[in-house]
Protein backbone atom coordinates (compact mmCIF):
# COMPACT_ATOMS: atom_id res chain seq x y z
CA UNK A 1 0.00 0.00 0.00
CA UNK A 2 1.54 3.67 -0.68
CA UNK A 3 0.37 7.11 -1.22
CA UNK A 4 -2.33 8.44 1.05
CA UNK A 5 -3.49 5.58 2.65
CA UNK A 6 0.12 4.68 3.70
CA UNK A 7 -0.03 8.17 5.05
CA UNK A 8 -2.65 8.37 7.22
CA UNK A 9 -2.11 4.54 8.34
CA UNK A 10 1.30 6.48 9.46
CA UNK A 11 0.23 9.13 10.82
CA UNK A 12 -2.26 6.92 12.59
CA UNK A 13 -0.16 4.41 14.24
CA UNK A 14 2.54 7.27 15.62
CA UNK A 15 -0.53 8.96 17.01
CA UNK A 16 -2.79 6.62 18.47
CA UNK A 17 -0.11 3.65 19.12
CA UNK A 18 -2.28 0.72 17.47
CA UNK A 19 -3.11 -0.80 13.97
CA UNK A 20 -6.36 0.90 12.40
CA UNK A 21 -8.50 -0.12 9.41
CA UNK A 22 -8.65 2.38 6.97
CA UNK A 23 -11.44 3.46 4.58
CA UNK A 24 -11.42 5.96 1.63
CA UNK A 25 -14.27 7.89 -0.07
CA UNK A 26 -13.68 9.82 -3.26
CA UNK A 27 -14.88 13.49 -3.90
CA UNK A 28 -16.80 13.98 -6.63
CA UNK A 29 -17.26 16.64 -9.81
CA UNK A 30 -20.19 17.02 -11.14
CA UNK A 31 -20.74 17.12 -15.28
CA UNK A 32 -24.41 18.55 -15.53
CA UNK A 33 -27.34 18.82 -13.53
CA UNK A 34 -26.23 21.78 -10.87
CA UNK A 35 -28.98 22.87 -8.16
CA UNK A 36 -31.05 20.18 -9.36
CA UNK A 37 -30.46 17.56 -7.13
CA UNK A 38 -32.22 19.38 -3.98
CA UNK A 39 -35.36 20.05 -6.24
CA UNK A 40 -35.58 16.31 -7.20
CA UNK A 41 -34.14 16.09 -10.25
CA UNK A 42 -31.06 14.73 -12.07
CA UNK A 43 -27.40 14.77 -12.03
CA UNK A 44 -24.79 13.62 -13.78
CA UNK A 45 -21.70 13.22 -11.12
CA UNK A 46 -18.49 11.32 -11.42
CA UNK A 47 -16.63 10.51 -8.38
CA UNK A 48 -13.36 11.18 -8.73
CA UNK A 49 -9.56 10.20 -8.24
CA UNK A 50 -9.27 12.33 -5.18
CA UNK A 51 -10.51 10.95 -1.91
CA UNK A 52 -10.29 11.47 2.23
CA UNK A 53 -8.72 9.04 3.48
CA UNK A 54 -9.68 7.81 7.41
CA UNK A 55 -7.78 5.27 9.53
CA UNK A 56 -9.58 4.36 12.32
CA UNK A 57 -9.30 1.77 15.48
CA UNK A 58 -11.90 1.37 18.59
CA UNK A 59 -10.14 2.20 21.88
CA UNK A 60 -12.27 1.03 24.43
CA UNK A 61 -12.25 4.37 26.75
CA UNK A 62 -15.70 5.86 25.86
CA UNK A 63 -14.09 9.01 23.70
CA UNK A 64 -14.16 9.67 19.91
CA UNK A 65 -10.95 11.02 19.42
CA UNK A 66 -10.13 12.79 15.78
CA UNK A 67 -6.87 14.12 14.33
CA UNK A 68 -6.59 15.88 10.92
CA UNK A 69 -4.00 15.79 8.93
CA UNK A 70 -4.46 18.38 6.93
CA UNK A 71 -5.55 21.11 9.64
CA UNK A 72 -2.91 19.70 11.88
CA UNK A 73 -5.77 19.85 14.27
CA UNK A 74 -7.00 17.35 17.32
CA UNK A 75 -10.55 17.40 18.58
CA UNK A 76 -11.88 14.63 21.35
CA UNK A 77 -15.56 14.10 23.05
CA UNK A 78 -16.95 11.89 25.36
CA UNK A 79 -18.93 9.66 23.67
CA UNK A 80 -21.68 10.60 26.40
CA UNK A 81 -21.67 13.90 24.86
CA UNK A 82 -22.45 13.69 21.43
CA UNK A 83 -26.29 14.79 21.34
CA UNK A 84 -25.15 17.77 23.50
CA UNK A 85 -22.98 18.81 21.16
CA UNK A 86 -23.52 21.94 19.21
CA UNK A 87 -21.82 22.94 15.31
CA UNK A 88 -18.55 24.71 15.85
CA UNK A 89 -18.56 25.83 12.14
CA UNK A 90 -15.33 23.90 11.30
CA UNK A 91 -14.51 20.90 9.54
CA UNK A 92 -15.63 18.70 12.97
CA UNK A 93 -18.94 19.64 12.39
CA UNK A 94 -18.88 16.48 9.78
CA UNK A 95 -17.25 14.20 11.80
CA UNK A 96 -20.03 14.87 14.95
CA UNK A 97 -22.71 14.90 12.45
CA UNK A 98 -22.12 11.38 11.68
CA UNK A 99 -21.25 9.85 14.86
CA UNK A 100 -24.43 11.41 16.37
CA UNK A 101 -26.14 8.89 14.03
CA UNK A 102 -23.47 5.99 14.23
CA UNK A 103 -22.33 6.56 17.63
CA UNK A 104 -18.94 3.78 18.44
CA UNK A 105 -19.96 1.18 21.14
CA UNK A 106 -16.83 1.37 23.09
CA UNK A 107 -15.05 4.64 21.60
CA UNK A 108 -13.05 5.42 18.54
CA UNK A 109 -9.81 6.89 17.56
CA UNK A 110 -9.74 8.78 13.39
CA UNK A 111 -6.90 9.65 11.69
CA UNK A 112 -8.15 11.65 8.66
CA UNK A 113 -6.15 12.55 5.52
CA UNK A 114 -7.51 14.20 2.52
CA UNK A 115 -6.40 15.04 -1.27
CA UNK A 116 -9.66 16.79 -2.24
CA UNK A 117 -9.41 20.50 -1.74
CA UNK A 118 -11.21 22.10 0.68
CA UNK A 119 -13.58 24.98 -0.80
CA UNK A 120 -13.32 24.06 -4.22
CA UNK A 121 -16.37 22.23 -4.90
CA UNK A 122 -15.56 18.82 -4.95
CA UNK A 123 -17.15 17.97 -2.56
CA UNK A 124 -14.59 17.30 0.53
CA UNK A 125 -17.43 17.24 2.74
CA UNK A 126 -19.08 14.53 1.37
CA UNK A 127 -16.32 12.54 1.16
CA UNK A 128 -15.43 13.28 4.67
CA UNK A 129 -19.05 12.22 6.00
CA UNK A 130 -18.90 8.70 4.10
CA UNK A 131 -15.24 8.16 4.78
CA UNK A 132 -16.01 8.88 8.95
CA UNK A 133 -19.32 6.99 8.35
CA UNK A 134 -17.37 3.67 6.93
CA UNK A 135 -15.22 3.81 10.08
CA UNK A 136 -17.63 4.05 12.63
CA UNK A 137 -19.54 0.91 11.18
CA UNK A 138 -19.02 -2.82 11.62
CA UNK A 139 -16.85 -3.38 7.94
CA UNK A 140 -20.21 -4.97 6.74
CA UNK A 141 -22.63 -3.30 7.53
CA UNK A 142 -23.13 -1.25 3.94
CA UNK A 143 -23.34 -4.06 1.64
CA UNK A 144 -25.41 -4.20 -1.36
CA UNK A 145 -27.12 -1.62 -3.10
CA UNK A 146 -30.04 -0.66 -0.85
CA UNK A 147 -27.67 -0.33 2.32
CA UNK A 148 -25.28 2.12 0.19
CA UNK A 149 -28.47 4.17 -0.72
CA UNK A 150 -29.01 3.84 3.30
CA UNK A 151 -25.10 5.18 4.18
CA UNK A 152 -25.47 8.08 1.08
CA UNK A 153 -28.81 9.09 2.89
CA UNK A 154 -27.43 9.08 6.24
CA UNK A 155 -23.94 11.08 5.47
CA UNK A 156 -26.76 13.21 4.01
CA UNK A 157 -28.38 14.32 7.21
CA UNK A 158 -25.50 14.82 8.64
CA UNK A 159 -24.81 17.23 7.00
CA UNK A 160 -28.52 18.63 6.62
CA UNK A 161 -29.42 18.42 10.33
CA UNK A 162 -25.98 18.78 12.20
CA UNK A 163 -24.04 20.97 10.22
CA UNK A 164 -27.17 22.94 9.17
CA UNK A 165 -26.70 22.48 4.78
CA UNK A 166 -29.58 21.93 2.66
CA UNK A 167 -28.17 20.11 0.31
CA UNK A 168 -29.40 18.03 -1.94
CA UNK A 169 -28.14 14.00 -1.72
CA UNK A 170 -25.69 14.50 -4.81
CA UNK A 171 -22.68 14.47 -3.54
CA UNK A 172 -22.89 11.71 -1.46
CA UNK A 173 -24.61 9.54 -3.71
CA UNK A 174 -21.52 9.69 -6.11
CA UNK A 175 -19.05 9.61 -3.10
CA UNK A 176 -20.71 6.17 -2.28
CA UNK A 177 -21.56 4.73 -5.78
CA UNK A 178 -18.72 6.03 -7.94
CA UNK A 179 -17.99 3.91 -10.77
CA UNK A 180 -14.23 3.98 -12.67
CA UNK A 181 -14.74 5.27 -16.03
CA UNK A 182 -18.00 6.59 -16.01
CA UNK A 183 -20.46 9.03 -14.77
CA UNK A 184 -23.77 8.33 -12.82
CA UNK A 185 -27.16 9.48 -13.86
CA UNK A 186 -28.97 10.02 -10.30
CA UNK A 187 -32.67 10.45 -10.24
CA UNK A 188 -32.54 12.41 -6.91
CA UNK A 189 -36.42 11.80 -6.32
CA UNK A 190 -36.00 7.93 -6.64
CA UNK A 191 -32.19 7.55 -6.51
CA UNK A 192 -32.32 5.49 -9.50
CA UNK A 193 -29.46 5.65 -11.48
CA UNK A 194 -27.58 4.67 -14.68
CA UNK A 195 -24.07 4.30 -15.51
CA UNK A 196 -22.66 6.63 -18.38
CA UNK A 197 -19.29 5.41 -19.61
CA UNK A 198 -17.08 7.98 -20.08
CA UNK A 199 -14.71 7.98 -23.15
CA UNK A 200 -11.02 7.66 -22.70
CA UNK A 201 -10.76 10.21 -26.08
CA UNK A 202 -11.83 12.85 -23.69
CA UNK A 203 -10.27 14.38 -20.97
CA UNK A 204 -12.09 16.35 -17.78
CA UNK A 205 -10.23 18.95 -16.22
CA UNK A 206 -11.64 20.66 -12.85
CA UNK A 207 -9.56 24.22 -12.23
CA UNK A 208 -9.88 25.69 -9.24
CA UNK A 209 -10.24 29.54 -8.91
CA UNK A 210 -8.65 29.29 -5.52
CA UNK A 211 -11.57 31.57 -4.16
CA UNK A 212 -14.65 31.15 -2.05
CA UNK A 213 -17.18 33.83 -1.55
CA UNK A 214 -18.43 34.32 1.84
CA UNK A 215 -21.95 34.89 0.04
CA UNK A 216 -22.23 31.20 -0.99
CA UNK A 217 -23.68 29.52 2.28
CA UNK A 218 -26.44 32.33 2.54
CA UNK A 219 -27.11 32.49 -1.02
CA UNK A 220 -27.82 28.34 -1.26
CA UNK A 221 -30.54 28.45 1.27
CA UNK A 222 -31.53 31.38 -0.49
CA UNK A 223 -31.87 29.59 -3.62
CA UNK A 224 -33.26 26.44 -1.68
CA UNK A 225 -36.37 28.67 -0.58
CA UNK A 226 -36.45 30.63 -4.04
CA UNK A 227 -37.32 27.39 -6.01
CA UNK A 228 -40.04 26.44 -3.00
CA UNK A 229 -41.77 29.53 -3.54
CA UNK A 230 -41.36 28.60 -7.44
CA UNK A 231 -42.98 25.48 -6.41
CA UNK A 232 -46.02 27.01 -4.53
CA UNK A 233 -46.91 29.41 -7.71
CA UNK A 234 -47.18 26.64 -9.90
CA UNK A 235 -49.41 24.96 -7.74
CA UNK A 236 -51.92 27.94 -7.23
CA UNK A 237 -52.04 28.68 -10.69
CA UNK A 238 -51.86 25.35 -12.13
CA UNK A 239 -54.11 23.23 -9.64
CA UNK A 240 -51.52 20.20 -10.44
CA UNK A 241 -50.03 18.61 -7.58
CA UNK A 242 -46.30 19.38 -8.32
CA UNK A 243 -43.87 18.33 -5.74
CA UNK A 244 -40.94 20.03 -6.97
CA UNK A 245 -39.88 21.76 -9.92
CA UNK A 246 -38.56 18.54 -11.06
CA UNK A 247 -42.52 18.13 -12.04
CA UNK A 248 -42.23 21.72 -13.95
CA UNK A 249 -42.06 22.66 -17.44
CA UNK A 250 -41.24 25.36 -19.29
CA UNK A 251 -45.25 26.23 -19.59
CA UNK A 252 -45.14 26.31 -15.96
CA UNK A 253 -43.31 29.86 -15.74
CA UNK A 254 -45.79 31.71 -16.52
CA UNK A 255 -47.64 30.97 -12.91
CA UNK A 256 -44.64 32.23 -11.59
CA UNK A 257 -44.92 36.19 -11.01
CA UNK A 258 -42.27 36.96 -8.95
CA UNK A 259 -39.14 37.63 -11.76
CA UNK A 260 -36.38 36.09 -9.42
CA UNK A 261 -38.32 32.88 -8.69
CA UNK A 262 -39.36 32.89 -12.39
CA UNK A 263 -35.15 32.61 -13.36
CA UNK A 264 -34.80 30.11 -10.77
CA UNK A 265 -37.41 27.66 -11.62
CA UNK A 266 -36.17 28.07 -15.65
CA UNK A 267 -32.70 26.92 -14.61
CA UNK A 268 -34.02 24.12 -13.05
CA UNK A 269 -36.46 22.95 -15.86
CA UNK A 270 -33.66 23.56 -18.69
CA UNK A 271 -31.41 21.77 -16.18
CA UNK A 272 -32.76 18.98 -15.95
CA UNK A 273 -33.13 18.60 -19.88
CA UNK A 274 -29.96 19.12 -20.30
CA UNK A 275 -28.83 16.10 -18.16
CA UNK A 276 -30.52 13.75 -20.92
CA UNK A 277 -29.44 15.73 -23.41
CA UNK A 278 -25.57 15.34 -22.53
CA UNK A 279 -25.43 11.71 -21.68
CA UNK A 280 -26.85 11.27 -25.22
CA UNK A 281 -24.16 12.75 -26.39
CA UNK A 282 -21.97 11.24 -24.39
CA UNK A 283 -22.88 7.70 -24.94
CA UNK A 284 -22.23 9.24 -28.75
CA UNK A 285 -19.14 10.10 -28.40
CA UNK A 286 -20.60 13.60 -29.68
CA UNK A 287 -18.37 16.07 -27.53
CA UNK A 288 -18.79 19.10 -29.18
CA UNK A 289 -22.34 18.54 -28.62
CA UNK A 290 -21.64 18.07 -24.72
CA UNK A 291 -19.21 21.25 -24.69
CA UNK A 292 -22.03 23.54 -25.94
CA UNK A 293 -24.40 22.43 -23.47
CA UNK A 294 -21.77 23.23 -20.84
CA UNK A 295 -22.36 26.38 -22.61
CA UNK A 296 -25.72 26.12 -21.99
CA UNK A 297 -25.86 25.32 -18.18
CA UNK A 298 -22.88 27.84 -17.51
CA UNK A 299 -25.02 31.06 -19.10
CA UNK A 300 -27.76 29.73 -17.17
CA UNK A 301 -26.07 29.65 -13.83
CA UNK A 302 -25.00 32.96 -14.16
CA UNK A 303 -27.78 34.98 -15.50
CA UNK A 304 -31.08 32.62 -14.12
CA UNK A 305 -29.86 31.36 -11.02
CA UNK A 306 -26.82 33.65 -10.52
CA UNK A 307 -24.24 31.27 -8.83
CA UNK A 308 -21.75 32.35 -10.68
CA UNK A 309 -18.57 35.05 -10.14
CA UNK A 310 -15.91 36.87 -12.01
CA UNK A 311 -13.58 34.12 -11.33
CA UNK A 312 -15.18 31.83 -12.57
CA UNK A 313 -17.23 33.55 -15.64
CA UNK A 314 -13.34 34.61 -16.32
CA UNK A 315 -12.05 30.96 -16.74
CA UNK A 316 -14.89 29.61 -18.71
CA UNK A 317 -14.67 32.81 -21.48
CA UNK A 318 -10.76 31.94 -21.43
CA UNK A 319 -11.10 28.22 -21.74
CA UNK A 320 -13.52 28.11 -24.76
CA UNK A 321 -11.81 29.52 -27.35
CA UNK A 322 -8.41 27.41 -26.58
CA UNK A 323 -7.58 24.83 -29.06
CA UNK A 324 -9.03 21.20 -28.13
CA UNK A 325 -11.66 22.41 -25.63
CA UNK A 326 -15.29 21.24 -26.06
CA UNK A 327 -16.96 22.95 -23.20
CA UNK A 328 -16.43 24.18 -20.03
CA UNK A 329 -18.72 25.53 -16.72
CA UNK A 330 -18.98 26.14 -13.48
CA UNK A 331 -19.12 22.88 -11.25
CA UNK A 332 -20.37 22.60 -7.42
CA UNK A 333 -22.54 25.52 -5.89
CA UNK A 334 -20.68 28.83 -7.00
CA UNK A 335 -19.57 31.52 -6.13
CA UNK A 336 -15.62 30.47 -6.26
CA UNK A 337 -14.75 26.96 -6.46
CA UNK A 338 -13.88 25.29 -9.86
CA UNK A 339 -14.71 24.77 -13.37
CA UNK A 340 -15.17 21.89 -15.32
CA UNK A 341 -13.76 21.24 -18.89
CA UNK A 342 -14.05 18.71 -21.68
CA UNK A 343 -11.03 18.34 -23.71
CA UNK A 344 -9.05 16.45 -26.35
CA UNK A 345 -6.50 14.66 -24.59
CA UNK A 346 -3.86 15.99 -26.14
CA UNK A 347 -5.06 19.70 -25.72
CA UNK A 348 -4.48 19.40 -21.93
CA UNK A 349 -1.42 20.73 -21.83
CA UNK A 350 -1.58 23.59 -23.53
CA UNK A 351 -5.14 24.58 -21.84
CA UNK A 352 -3.42 24.28 -18.77
CA UNK A 353 -0.72 26.96 -19.79
CA UNK A 354 -3.01 29.16 -21.31
CA UNK A 355 -5.88 29.58 -19.03
CA UNK A 356 -3.59 29.42 -15.97
CA UNK A 357 -1.69 32.23 -16.99
CA UNK A 358 -4.43 34.20 -18.05
CA UNK A 359 -5.40 33.89 -14.84
CA UNK A 360 -2.46 34.69 -12.89
CA UNK A 361 -2.42 38.26 -14.97
CA UNK A 362 -5.81 38.81 -14.50
CA UNK A 363 -5.83 38.23 -10.70
CA UNK A 364 -2.76 37.80 -9.56
CA UNK A 365 -3.57 34.22 -8.30
CA UNK A 366 -1.98 30.97 -10.16
CA UNK A 367 -5.21 28.35 -10.47
CA UNK A 368 -5.15 24.65 -9.55
CA UNK A 369 -5.74 22.06 -12.43
CA UNK A 370 -6.93 18.92 -11.40
CA UNK A 371 -7.00 16.58 -14.59
CA UNK A 372 -9.49 13.89 -13.12
CA UNK A 373 -10.56 10.39 -13.55
CA UNK A 374 -13.98 9.03 -13.19
CA UNK A 375 -13.47 6.55 -9.80
CA UNK A 376 -14.81 4.07 -7.87
CA UNK A 377 -16.81 4.51 -4.97
CA UNK A 378 -16.34 4.61 -1.53
CA UNK A 379 -15.01 1.77 0.62
CA UNK A 380 -12.61 -0.15 2.76
CA UNK A 381 -8.95 -0.45 1.76
CA UNK A 382 -7.04 -2.40 4.39
CA UNK A 383 -7.50 -5.23 7.07
CA UNK A 384 -6.22 -4.86 10.21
Amino acid sequence: MAGPAQTVIELFEKRFRSTPRVYRAPGRVNLIGEHTDYNQGFVLPIAINLATYVAAAPNGDGMLRVFSANRNEAREWPLASLEDLSAAGDWSDYVIGVARRIPPASGMDLAIHSTVPTGSGLSSSAALEVSVALALSADHAWDGPLRKRELAKLARSAENEFVGVPCGIMDQFASVFGEQNAAIQIDCRSLEYEIAPVSEKVSIVAVNTMVRHELGQSAYRERVEQCAAAVWAIRAGSGRKVESLRDASEEDLRFISDPVARRRARHIVTENCRVDRFVAALRKGNFAAGGRLFQESHHSLKKDFEVSCLELDFLVDVAVPVEGVYGARMTGGGFGGCTVNLIAPEAVKFFEQTVGEAYRKRFGIVPEFYCVQPSAGAGKISSR
